[in-house]
């Protein structure tokens, strides 16, 4: 997947292990029956971290969101290290804080630093018991693995249904100081958050506080992973976290300078990559659907309409089918919570085939199928959509319906 490219900043390899002053592991401890499959990982940090999170806005939450929450409460948003398994979430247990609290400790004794300084997190099946013991049977060996270019064992120890690893790192630079931001990301299905979405990991070591980490990460979500979709489902356990160890050397970033606003856009550029990740990575997904609104009054009703097309599930069905019915586009808008005129939206869809205009002024006007099924036949999708009422844009992701959704979520716990 090609990315796009931003005027200071240089894309890297090495994901949360870019920064520097970070390490990471992953291992296979048996919680997947797969032996080949990593399904544990560690990422710490030489120092201590200004750590901030968002979290899933499902009234039923994993126990190792609510364990983290505690954890970066009890110590003002400080963190070493990351603990987090697959295959199990962990989530609606009678024992779960216990042994999510359990995996932080294990965690915590082989590092030897203070179980509230571990963030943890599951991902997998809910409702099935998390056994601890093959976790405890392997912590040994995963805390010796450690090493600083570690994150590829560990990105491929969150992955679920999951078919490729998603890593973005950036280098950039706060004055004359070289600084680098990367994460890891998992998700393929039950996705479609508000307020966060799947497990994501963000490292960096630029020294700034917590209070702008949480500022950046809240406000560069909001436009990032809240905007994503590819099932309607939000996930019981969906997490972002970003820890910075300030090992850079940088002037601490204390208020909304300069600095910040470049820390800010590099944060946005990797969430960003990584959400697009994540949506072409839809469980059974063949295609990455981009859909921008334009010419809004407010970032608002931009992102609203925006989302309301890429969760349609006609719409994301007609993508699969690669059929211009254009008419689901315009009623999945209709829909949307967001005021604006119908009589002045343009709609065009979009690919490395070229462009479709489709509407113009709020109705259809006429178009060669034969284009139309050239330009959908791509794997990567746009609609543009100009509401003509302002100058705010917003960008949403998701992905096509397909057979294989319905396959694999029909026999998911095998």
């Amino acid at each position: 997947m090609a990315m796009e490219q931003f005027e200071g900043y240089t894309y890297v390899e090495g994901g949360v292990c870019a920064a520097k002053g970070f390490r990471a592991n992953g291992l296979h401890c048996g919680l997947n029956s797969e032996p080949e499959k990593n399904d544990l990982a560690l990422v710490v940090s030489d120092v201590i971290c200004n750590t901030a999170a968002v979290y899933t806005t499902n009234k039923v939450k994993g126990a190792p969101i609510l364990v983290t929450k505690k954890h970066l409460e009890a110590t003002g948003g400080k963190a070493r290290a990351v603990i987090a398994n697959s295959k199990n979430a962990n989530t609606c247990n009678a024992d779960g804080e216990e042994k999510a609290q359990k995996m932080a400790e294990l965690a915590a004794t082989e590092l030897a630093i203070s179980a509230d300084e571990v963030v943890v997190a599951s991902t997998g099946v809910i409702g099935q018991v998390l056994p601890i013991e093959p976790i405890e049977s392997h912590i040994k060996d995963l805390a010796e693995g450690l090493s600083y270019d570690g994150n590829a064992k560990a990105v491929n120890a969150i992955m679920t249904t999951d078919t490729v690893p998603k890593e973005v790192a950036v280098t950039f630079k706060l004055g004359e100081t070289a600084c680098t931001l990367g994460g890891m990301a998992k998700g393929s299905g039950m996705i479609h958050p508000n307020m966060a979405t799947t497990l994501n990991f963000v490292t960096t070591d630029v020294a700034i506080s917590t209070d702008l980490i949480q500022k950046a990460l809240s406000e560069v979500t909001k436009i990032t992973y809240n905007c994503l979709s590819i099932d309607g489902d939000t996930s019981t356990n969906d997490m972002v976290c970003v820890m910075a160890n300030g090992v850079s050397g940088n002037e601490i970033i204390a208020d909304e300078n300069d600095d910040y606003m470049v820390f800010k856009q590099a944060l946005y550029i990797v969430m960003m990559n990584m959400t697009r990740m994540l949506a072409k990575d839809g469980e059974g997904a063949t295609k990455l659907i981009e859909c921008t609104v334009s010419e809004a009054k407010d970032l608002d009703t931009a992102i609203t309409v925006a989302k309301s097309v890429v969760g349609s599930a006609l719409f994301k069905c007609m993508i699969f089918g690669e059929d211009a019915n254009w008419g689901r586009i315009a009623c999945a808008m209709g829909y949307a919570e967001a005021d604006f005129d119908i009589e002045k939206v343009d709609v065009d869809m979009a690919s490395a085939k070229g462009v479709l205009p489709v509407c113009r002024n709020g109705a259809g006007i006429e178009f060669s199928e034969e284009f139309a099924k050239e330009v959908l036949s791509e794997d990567e999708i746009q609609v543009n959509i100009s509401l003509h009422e302002g100058t705010v844009s917003a960008t949403a992701w998701g992905c096509d319906l397909t057979y294989d959704y319905v396959k694999i979520n029909g026999d998911y716990r095998s």
